[in-house]
């Protein structure tokens, strides 16, 4: 009876083995990340002398360019990663997703992979004639998918990280999108955006984009216009939990608002990342 080839991962394991021995096996996690030519990795501390050897495994199971692992949390609102490379050459590299294409270097900009469903539902909330701001612009996560499923609508996306920006710009002229799209760089508190003009903001920083709220209520055309607030909460009642946090942050306007939370994914032990959907209506 044939069982099959082992999944990647216990291919790796054994590699490992045979060198580390079967403690060091055991330690090694199952799980991994790929983008594009790019792997990363989540070691415990106890496995990285053996980097090497693991990238070099990995590299010759997968045939990616490159293996990093973590070293740290995504670091302020420039939102570095924290990375170390284990093996291999370049680390820039190409990500494709629902149609969308995306080129980063994966060593400095961060790519969260789990936010797949909520750039694909997002970019299905805009609609035809829509003028959108993405505060927190990135690589062009969210705008892009929502600038080619809605050629109707006008965006301006706002990237405070210039290396972050120099991809954004490659990947609007990559996904044909430029047209649409006007890419501003700096803090978007502080660049040149005109009040109550734009229909449609996201605001897609963790761990809490609350502090951003008022930005985007200056911003907010009236008397209706729709905000999509991305925040950690515990993972207990996460929905209900980040539609709190929203309401109690807007109490401060003259504005009612329809909440309505998603659950976007895992978010560390305990915590849970959700987008807060507002349809907010204000004088």
């Amino acid at each position: 009876m044939t069982t099959g080839r082992p999944p990647p991962a216990e291919r790796v394991r054994e590699r490992l083995r045979a060198v580390a021995g079967d403690s060091a096996a055991e330690a090694m996690p199952r799980g991994y990340q790929r983008l594009g030519q790019v792997l990363l990795l989540r070691l415990p501390p106890s496995l990285l002398p053996y980097g090497g050897v693991l990238a070099d495994a990995w590299r010759q199971e997968l045939g990616v360019e490159a293996v990093l692992t973590h070293r740290g949390p995504i670091d302020g609102e420039f939102r570095r990663p924290h990375l170390e490379r284990l093996g291999g050459s370049s680390t820039e590299t190409e990500v494709v997703e629902h149609g969308s294409r995306w080129r980063l270097d994966a060593s400095k900009v961060m790519f969260a992979a789990g936010n797949r469903t909520e750039r694909l539902r997002f970019a299905h909330q805009v609609q035809a004639g829509e003028r959108v701001a993405d505060l927190f612009a990135g690589i062009g996560y969210f705008t892009i998918p929502a600038a080619r499923a809605q050629p109707g609508a006008r965006f301006v996306a706002v990237e405070k990280n210039p290396v972050a920006f120099r991809y954004l710009e490659e990947n609007l002229r990559l996904n044909r999108v430029t047209p649409q799209v006007r890419a501003m760089l700096g803090d978007n508190r502080a660049v040149p955006l005109e009040p109550r003009s734009f229909d449609r903001i996201v605001l897609g920083y963790l761990p809490s984009s609350l502090p951003w709220l008022p930005r985007a209520m200056e911003l907010l055309a009236r008397p209706v216009g729709s905000v999509h607030v991305h925040l950690v909460v515990d993972a207990k009642d996460a929905r209900r939990r980040g539609e709190d946090a929203v309401a109690a942050a807007l109490e401060r306007y003259d504005a009612t608002a329809s909440l309505r939370a998603r659950e976007v994914k895992p978010y560390g032990p305990g915590r849970t990342h959700v987008v807060v959907d507002a349809s907010v209506r204000a004088p």
